[in-house]
């Protein structure tokens, strides 16, 4: 089985490289399930419905989001509705919405969980623990378990995967919009990432207007985000998965449209 894990989706940008050349890297890497963090399809921040439906008929299958979750308030009316929507699993309870998902996919159970970061981040339930009891739970209902891990600090996404190292079979960081260079398989056993990156705008400063951007930061003063124009990227992670239900490989993919 092959999985693609696309990094977060931003803006109509993103989504349009979605619904233009989805299909066809699918077709290339023989994809069977495709998962995709989609906090930010709508605007720069959040999942509007009709963002939801959008991308589910270009082809994506599930999706994860992370701590902007709640950014376009419609989302209150049709997240519990959607199995194959998520969000972090550490909100504190009670909370809408659902934290990990089960689905088959050929005959493999594939579960997947959605975790938040603390670091730089909202002050959630903390993931390591809330992961330990999610695992307890539902790891006999699984035969692979993949980790949309939503966090800003490099070390809190890299201890984590040694966390859930032999319990997880994928640790996939999100939420910098940053691709790293640090996939691997950590001891044979789980395969991780620091930051799957974004599908949205290339020329920007992680999708936002580079010009916007930099007026920030030389005046320390509040301004108003758009999305950047220019060239597009994909950015995504393909996990080969095998008989044994072992990732074999996890391999980036990063293109640039026009």
């Amino acid at each position: 089985m092959n999985i693609l894990f696309i990094g977060d989706i931003m803006g109509r940008a993103g989504r349009n490289v979605i619904k233009s050349h989805l299909k066809e890297i699918q077709s290339e890497y023989q994809i069977d399930f495709t998962i995709a963090n989609a906090e930010n399809a709508s605007g720069y921040a959040g999942l509007a419905k009709s963002s939801y439906d959008e991308l589910m008929q270009a082809g994506i299958d599930f999706f994860t989001t992370g701590n902007h979750v709640w950014a376009q308030k419609e989302i209150f009316d049709y997240i519990e509705r959607c199995d194959n929507l998520l969000r972090p699993a550490n909100y504190p309870s009670p909370c809408p919405g659902k934290g990990y998902g089960i689905v088959r996919v050929n005959k493999i159970r594939l579960g997947i969980i959605n975790l938040s970061g603390t670091v730089f981040m909202d002050a959630l339930d903390n993931p390591f623990s809330v992961f330990d009891t999610l695992y307890a739970s539902i790891s006999n209902a699984c035969d692979f378990l993949l980790i949309d891990f939503h966090a800003e600090a490099t070390s809190e996404k890299i201890a984590f995967a040694y966390h859930a190292c032999g319990r997880a079979q994928a640790v996939l960081g999100t939420h910098t919009h940053v691709q790293t260079a640090d996939e691997r398989i950590i001891d044979g056993m789980t395969a991780a990432i620091t930051d799957v990156g974004m599908t949205g705008p290339a020329d920007g400063v992680i999708g936002i207007d580079k010009d916007i951007i930099l007026k920030s930061f030389k005046t320390k003063r509040p301004v108003r985000f758009e999305l950047a124009q220019g060239h597009r990227q994909f950015n995504a992670v393909r996990l080969q998965v095998d008989s044994s239900f072992r990732c074999t490989k996890i391999e980036r993919i990063y293109r640039t449209y026009p």
